[in-house]
């Protein structure tokens, strides 16, 4: 069963919400029945949640708690009040994949589906093995040198029959969930074999650490949350493509909830040792090692991982690419690139939208981005691009970067979704994923660059980097925190009023671009 949100009805539907006709409770509630009378007769428990995790989705992930509110007080008694066992399975189901995500909703299910019981009605063959419980097994996380994607491995075992999420981090987007993979367990050393072996095939080095699964839990739920913001902020009628990959699998949002679901399995989510999500001592401040996956092709990710088809996995190039020529002028004026700059790491997100120049400078574009966060540029930074790393060159301090006042943005990023990384600052490592998000023209009546949107305020230069930034911010929250009135003075405040991480203002992002303009 598919349940889809429809904000707004299309001209000359005729449903009766649209039409406004009477509606009859007990009619709707027999059609939907109707539509799910399969679920009692599955074999698997995991099918089962599947269907309750469609089902519970688009209540928790679009409508929001009032409409959970009004379904438990209205829907649920209508749907007892007709006993049967899809009726059963159906509860037991929803009960199931709202667990650990939406209380009130698990509760008002599971309450029900207790009551039927009690009436003898007969429980599906999949209820035994529902109510068992679920255990983890050994976690995994996979990464290479390319510091741009992991995959997370988070397998789970209930009664005789096992499961793993498969977890495709965009670490260039936010530390993003880009797509959520769930597969049998048998399957799965297929699934990381193949992972391994396309990385080596591109002389990689793909390697493999084992968080506990607190850590495990604070990775994938990162990961889920960091998604569901940029999910939040898709225009509405906009899809994600990574969804559009593969028709057979289950949406991500319906993913996304079973998996949070499957997390209270675990133990309570914990920062991982080194505090920047990474267990290895071995890896500088600087680096972190993940693993890229980029599919080529169609098929989706999970295509990719089990074979078949032109589907496949390809890693991250060993050596740049050569470097485009630049626009000439016989092409005519460069476009508009839309991009999104956002700083990694950051929760909740930190980012600026900005519209610049297509063969604008990477000197200007540091500039731009200095700008739009409101920092003074006084430290070191680098861009890193498929064709390379671009930054001022200093034979004393050993930066072997290409000299980035020779290249122009559309040289390093040519497409729509096309990314690159700006760091700046190599002590405080402030990361930056830029991604193009579109290709405009250009408009006569605005001056470039300048900024479209952002969110919250950038943090203050110097502070120790994102998580020093999460302890200042903490400090500064708490008048008793020990630090407090260090963390005042040190920004030069009177009292922690006058610090707001939530605030941002365009029209001062656009007075600070003037200046460059």
């Amino acid at each position: 069963m598919d349940l889809t949100a429809v904000p707004d009805a299309p001209e000359g539907c005729d449903c009766p919400g649209c039409s406004g006709e009477d509606v009859d409770p007990a009619q709707m509630i027999g059609e939907l029945l109707a539509g799910v009378a399969a679920l009692a007769e599955y074999e698997d428990a995991l099918e089962a949640e599947l269907a309750g995790a469609a089902f519970v989705a688009p209540l928790v992930e679009v409508a929001g708690d009032e409409a959970v509110t009004d379904f438990v007080r209205v829907f649920i008694p209508q749907v007892t009040a007709e006993p049967s066992g899809v009726a059963l399975a159906l509860l037991l189901a929803i009960g199931s994949a709202a667990s650990g995500v939406q209380e009130q909703l698990a509760e008002g299910a599971s309450v029900a589906a207790e009551q039927m019981v009690a009436m003898g009605i007969p429980t599906p063959r999949w209820a035994g093995e529902l109510a068992e419980p679920v255990r983890v097994g050994d976690c995994l996380r996979l990464y290479d040198t390319q510091e741009t994607t992991s995959v997370l491995v988070a397998p789970f075992r209930r009664a005789t029959r096992g499961h793993a999420f498969l977890v495709v981090v965009d670490e260039q987007d936010c530390g993003a969930a880009a797509d959520i993979l769930l597969v049998d367990t048998d399957g799965l050393p297929t699934a990381l074999d193949n992972i391994r072996k396309a990385g080596r095939a591109n002389g990689l080095d793909i390697r493999t650490e084992t968080p506990d699964p607190a850590e495990l839990r604070w990775h994938v739920e990162e990961a889920l949350d960091a998604r569901a913001v940029h999910d939040q902020e898709r225009l509405v009628g906009e899809t994600d493509p990574a969804d559009e990959d593969d028709d057979d699998a289950p949406p991500h949002e319906v993913l996304a909830l079973l998996l949070r679901s499957r997390m209270t399995a675990l133990p309570a989510a914990r920062r991982p040792t080194d505090g920047r999500g990474h267990a290895h001592a071995d890896r500088s401040a600087a680096t972190i090692l993940d693993m890229l996956v980029d599919l080529v092709g169609g098929g989706g990710a999970a295509g990719a991982l089990f074979g078949g088809g032109p589907a496949a996995l390809r890693f991250g190039r060993a050596a740049p690419a050569p470097l485009p020529a630049k626009r000439k002028k016989p092409a005519g004026p460069a476009p508009i690139y839309q991009i999104k700059v956002g700083l990694r790491g950051a929760k909740p997100p930190i980012w600026r939208r900005l519209l610049v120049p297509a063969d604008l400078g990477l000197d200007r574009l540091h500039d731009t981005i200095q700008s739009a966060f409101g920092w003074g540029g006084g430290h070191l930074h680098v861009f890193d691009t498929p064709y390379g790393e671009f930054g001022r060159p200093d034979l004393e301090l050993e930066l072997a970067h290409q000299d980035e006042a020779l290249v122009t943005l559309e040289q390093v990023v040519a497409r729509v979704k096309d990314k690159i990384r700006y760091t700046y600052d190599f002590g405080d490592d402030w990361v930056h994923d830029i991604v193009v998000e579109k290709v405009l023209d250009r408009d006569p009546a605005v001056v470039y660059p300048r900024c479209a949107g952002g969110r919250r305020a950038a943090p203050p230069e110097d502070c120790g980097g994102i998580w020093g930034y999460e302890e200042l911010v903490e400090a500064l929250a708490d008048p008793q925190h020990p630090e407090h009135a260090e963390r005042l003075e040190w920004l030069g405040l009177h009292d922690a009023t006058q610090f707001n991480p939530a605030g941002f203002h365009v029209d001062e992002v656009n007075q600070a671009l003037s200046f460059l303009r």
